[in-house]
């Protein structure tokens, strides 16, 4: 070794050797020396190191002590590279601190900022060619750790050997390894503030992720996938307008169908099974519950630490590409669930990432929810509400997906969700709205409307906050749909009552159309109403078998036939009788008996129905849609309305019997004369019915009724809903 090497300090040695050290590029590398280029290199391990120049030339690196350095002097200012005599093994590589800065400043100053819309391209791990140099850059969002170093198979997981450049304007780590490409499975090593060694952490935003229960990150392959899907993207803004109608099939991908073998279908077995299925059935869009990627299956997803990398699960990312893809090619949206409110405990997650308070709030009244013993993300931080809006973009611009149904989002507007008094940090007014997460909320609409290419966000919000589908420009949240939380409560309420105290809970049923226009709402029949002992939809409803699938087969009518966009959970439509599994897939067994067929048959129908007339969706969200005929025959348990679309359209006449008592020479106004078909009676025989009805239709008579001047005298079948329409 050249006498002119300047030996490194104890200490210096010491930090490497025991992963310490937070500053590697002030000691490895090539660094101007009084005969040449001193370099260092520090590889534990190795038996010896030789530097090639370019021009051929080599030089041996000596060894300097027993803790893995190895230096020398180059001639000149060349490129080199390495070649690493491990035990067994020759190793030719280039010197991952050869290489300066990787990030630019104006990613930085984004990412500072909050506003870096695409995240994972500049931190993550990105294969890409540096200087010719085929490799990955990593970079990760730390700024209070005193150490960070990446750690994976190409390195044999040792936290010595990779150590990150810290950009402290950001408080981003980077590193550019040479060698390392797609597929790659790695982690961070992180020391805490005060150098204490904290769990080794998956990427943030990684796009691809390690098969649970595994919890690496993995290098993802940076190909772009090549889509047919541009006639869908083009007309998508149309097909999510207030307008049209928009039925949901929401599905959990694990239990909606296993293989041969019992398990799950992939993306690719989806795409043959599910997508065909949607197609047949008449639902316009599926919505998947949460597939960014989660450490434990029994939460459906709704404890997501992988927020750009849809789950391993069910394939790879490409395979989820694919997947949309033919969605869109059978003219299928996609909607996926969100969850920017809460993220696990789980040690390699996000929790005090750096060894502080990170993503979530240091203060436990803010930062913990009791209820679903998870952290809360910190909105007013701008890295980590920049974080959140950049996965969702992520999803909807990398992986085309129509819309993001955003979880709890009740939970996030209000401080005191679910807190006792003195539990909760009241606002800088005191009050318990969540400023910050208001703005975040209104900033991540505002970027889905100005990049989304006419993808839509649903809102999952269980109370009565204001302007939830307002628009930004009068104080709105900006979302495009809110879930009609209080008409499905109501209407499950009231549909699972005895048809003999249902005259006492009318209401029940009416109430929704006092404050129907205050939103643009989807009513949703979710997940969320058929597990944890609520039962089934089939096992709320009362009476001997015959009256519970009438019962059933009437209420999905009348859902379908009230103003709100459709939202159905998977196992409805087959009338399931126990309550959702998500370990087992959906009893399609079921198929096999008549009333379960005709269930199914009847929310085909109804599908079709609400999509083919206009006056069941086109003015949801106008009071001009809809007019009560009966809304006060209490005695009765009647309802009957009608349904209006724009211009022209046929209007359509509604009438539901809750009682199991059949209803002759029911009085109904019309709003014209002549011959009113009856194209739906969900008494028919085709769905499991007695068949009592109107014989295909009804003459209107000149006689008054309900403000009409005509009126029909129907027969109501019992616990029955039927429709009309002129002509």
């Amino acid at each position: 070794m050249s006498a002119r090497l300047v030996p490194l300090s104890d200490a210096t040695v010491r930090a490497f050797a025991e992963a310490r050290h937070g500053d590697p590029f002030a000691v490895l590398g090539a660094h101007p020396g009084p005969d040449g280029r001193v370099l260092r290199v520090f590889l534990p391990g190795a038996d010896g190191v030789v530097a090639r120049l370019d021009d051929g030339t080599e030089v041996a690196l000596g060894r300097e002590g027993e803790a893995g350095f190895f230096a020398g002097v180059l001639p000149g200012d060349g490129g080199y590279r390495l070649a690493i005599q491990w035990p067994g093994a020759l190793q030719e590589t280039a010197d991952a601190y050869a290489f300066g800065p990787q990030l630019g400043e104006l990613d930085l100053h984004l990412i500072t900022e909050g506003r870096h819309l695409h995240l994972a391209d500049a931190l993550g791990a990105n294969a890409l060619e540096v200087d010719g140099v085929a490799g990955t850059r990593f970079a990760v969002w730390a700024p209070n750790a005193s150490r960070v170093a990446v750690v994976g198979d190409f390195n044999g997981w040792d936290a010595r050997r990779h150590p990150m450049r810290l950009r402290h304007e950001a408080g981003v780590w980077e590193l550019f390894v040479p060698g390392v490409g797609p597929g790659a499975h790695y982690k961070y090593a992180l020391r805490g503030p005060h150098g204490e060694e904290l769990p080794h952490k998956a990427d943030p935003v990684a796009r691809q992720a390690e098969l649970a229960p595994g919890t690496a990150s993995i290098v993802a392959d940076p190909t772009a996938y090549a889509w047919r899907d541009e006639a869908w993207m083009q007309a998508r803004a149309q097909r999510h307008a207030g307008q049209a109608p928009i039925s949901v099939y929401e599905v959990h991908a694990g239990s909606w169908m296993h293989d041969a073998q019992g398990h799950p279908l992939d993306w690719d077995g989806l795409a043959e099974r599910l997508i065909p299925y949607v197609v047949d059935m008449g639902f316009t869009h599926i919505e998947l519950l949460p597939i960014t990627e989660h450490p434990f299956g029994g939460s459906w997803g709704y404890q997501p630490l992988g927020l750009f990398a849809p789950t391993a699960r069910f394939g790879t990312p490409d395979g989820f590409a694919r997947f949309v893809d033919r969605c869109h090619r059978e003219e299928i949206g996609v909607i996926v669930d969100w969850v920017p409110a809460h993220f696990p405990t789980d040690a390699h997650g996000l929790a005090r990432f750096d060894g502080t308070a990170l993503y979530e709030h240091a203060d436990p009244r803010e930062g913990f929810h009791r209820d679903w013993n998870t952290l809360i993300y910190n909105h007013g931080r701008h890295e980590v509400s920049g974080f959140l809006i950049a996965s969702a973009l992520e999803f909807l611009e990398r992986y085309h997906v129509d819309g993001l149904r955003v979880d709890a989002v009740a939970s996030m507007l209000y401080r005191d969700y679910s807190r006792n008094h003195g539990e909760w940090v009241p606002n800088i007014h005191g009050g318990r709205e969540n400023y910050e997460t208001i703005a975040f909320l209104r900033r991540l609409n505002q970027v889905v409307a100005e990049r989304g290419r006419g993808a839509m966000t649903i809102a999952e919000e269980s109370t009565a906050w204001p302007g939830v589908t307002a628009d930004l420009a009068h104080g709105g949240l900006g979302f495009d749909y809110k879930w009609n939380m209080g008409w499905m409560h109501d209407s499950l309420h009231y549909i699972g009552r005895e048809p003999v105290y249902r005259r006492h809970h009318h209401n029940e049923l009416t109430f929704s159309m006092v404050y129907a226009y205050s939103e643009r709402y989807m009513l949703p029949i979710s997940h969320d109403e058929v597990v944890h002992g609520k039962r089934s939809l089939l096992g709320r409803m009362p009476g001997d078998e015959w009256q519970r699938f009438a019962n059933l087969r009437a209420y999905l009518s009348f859902m379908f036939s009230h103003p709100g966009r459709k939202l159905l959970f998977m196992g409805a439509e087959l009338a399931q009788p126990t309550e959702w599994n998500h370990d087992a897939q959906l009893p399609w067994w079921l198929l096999d008996h008549a009333p379960h067929r005709g269930i199914q048959r009847l929310v085909r129908d109804l599908n079709r129905i609400y999509t083919a007339h206009a006056a069941l969706h086109a003015l949801d969200d106008d009071p001009q849609g809809f007019q009560w005929l009966v809304g006060d025959d209490t005695a009765n348990s009647v309802v009957a309305y009608l349904r209006r679309g724009p211009g022209g359209a046929a209007p359509v006449v509604v009438a539901i019997n809750f009682t199991p008592v059949p209803r002759e020479g029911y009085r109904i106004g019309v709003p014209q004369g002549g011959w009113w078909r009856e194209f739906f009676n969900s008494d028919g025989g085709i769905y499991g019915g007695a068949d009592i009805g109107n014989g295909g239709g009804v003459h209107a008579e000149d006689v008054q009724a309900h403000g009409q001047a005509h009126s029909l005298a129907l027969t109501l079948p019992p616990l029955g809903a039927v429709m009309f329409a002129p002509g």
